[in-house]
C-alpha cells in the first residue's frame, strides 16, 4: 500500500485533487480494488492500532476517491465513542447510526449528503451507553445488508483496535480491513499486536499506510501536482 502524508482532518482529495497526496489515496483505492480477483471488495473497515493514527483522514479521503470515480459511496461513522466524520464532511450528529439502531429513526432520514457527488455519511449518532452491543446486534447487521443494495462501497471509520472491541466487530462485517500505521508514532509490537487481534476474529487484512511519511518531492510528483 501507499505511504501517504496528509494532516488530520484535511480532505485533501476534494481541496487539492491533483496533488501528490491525492494521488496516493488513488493510488490506495487501486490497490484495494485489485487485492481480490475473485470476490468483490465492498465493505471496508479502516483500523489503526492507536489513536491519532491519521485513520478518519484516510477514509475520509478514500471515500472522496471512490466517489470521483463515480461510485456510490457510503461513509459510515462507527466510532461511537469519539466520533469525527461529521465534523470533517460538516454534516449534523444529533441522529444518526444510533438513532436508527434504537428504532427513533429510519436510515433514510439519517443519511447525509456530502459536496462531493455520490458520497453520502451516516454519521455516529449520540453517543450511547452500549456501543459494542449495538454494533454486535442483529439489527446492525440487518442494516448493513440493506445499505449494501444501495451502495457500490460501503466504509467504516472505528474505533482503535487496541482501545475497544468495536472495531474487532465490525471487521467481522467487512470484505476487508486496512491498517493504518503512523509513521514514528506507534510501536512495532503494538501494530502487531493490533493485527493479531484482527487476525483473531478472522478478519482479512487488505494491507497497511504508513500514514504521516515525508517523502521528497520528486520531478515524477512535481508532474501529478502540475498535470
Amino acid at each position: 500500500m501507499p505511504r501517504l502524508t496528509n494532516d488530520k482532518g484535511s480532505l485533501v482529495t476534494m481541496a487539492n485533487p491533483k496533488s501528490n497526496s491525492s494521488e496516493a489515496y488513488r493510488k490506495l483505492r487501486t490497490n484495494i480494488q485489485f487485492s481480490s480477483i475473485d470476490s468483490q471488495i465492498q465493505t471496508i473497515m479502516i483500523a489503526s492500532a492507536l489513536p491519532e493514527e491519521g485513520k478518519t483522514t484516510t477514509i475520509g479521503n478514500l471515500a472522496v476517491t471512490y466517489a470521483q470515480e463515480g461510485k456510490k459511496v457510503l461513509l459510515m461513522d462507527t466510532d461511537l465513542r469519539k466520533p469525527a466524520v461529521h465534523r470533517m464532511f460538516n454534516v449534523p450528529n444529533h441522529v444518526g447510526l444510533t438513532s436508527v439502531l434504537s428504532s427513533q429513526y429510519k436510515v433514510t432520514e439519517v443519511l447525509r449528503e456530502t459536496d462531493v457527488e455520490g458520497l453520502h455519511v451516516l454519521s455516529s449518532g449520540p453517543i450511547p451507553p452500549n456501543p459494542s452491543e449495538m454494533l454486535g446486534s442483529r439489527k446492525m447487521t440487518a442494516l448493513l445488508e440493506s445499505l449494501k443494495e444501495e451502495y457500490d462501497v460501503i466504509l467504516f471509520d472505528t474505533p482503535p483496535v487496541l482501545a475497544v472491541t468495536d472495531a474487532l466487530i465490525i471487521s467481522s462485517l467487512c470484505d476487508g480491513v486496512i491498517l493504518v500505521v503512523s509513521a514514528g508514532k506507534v510501536r512495532k509490537d503494538l501494530v502487531k499486536k493490533a493485527k493479531a487481534h484482527l487476525e483473531h476474529v478472522n478478519a482479512r487484512i487488505l494491507g497497511a499506510v504508513l500514514n504521516n511519511v515525508q517523502v521528497p518531492k520528486s520531478r515524477n510528483a512535481d508532474y501529478i501536482e502540475n498535470a
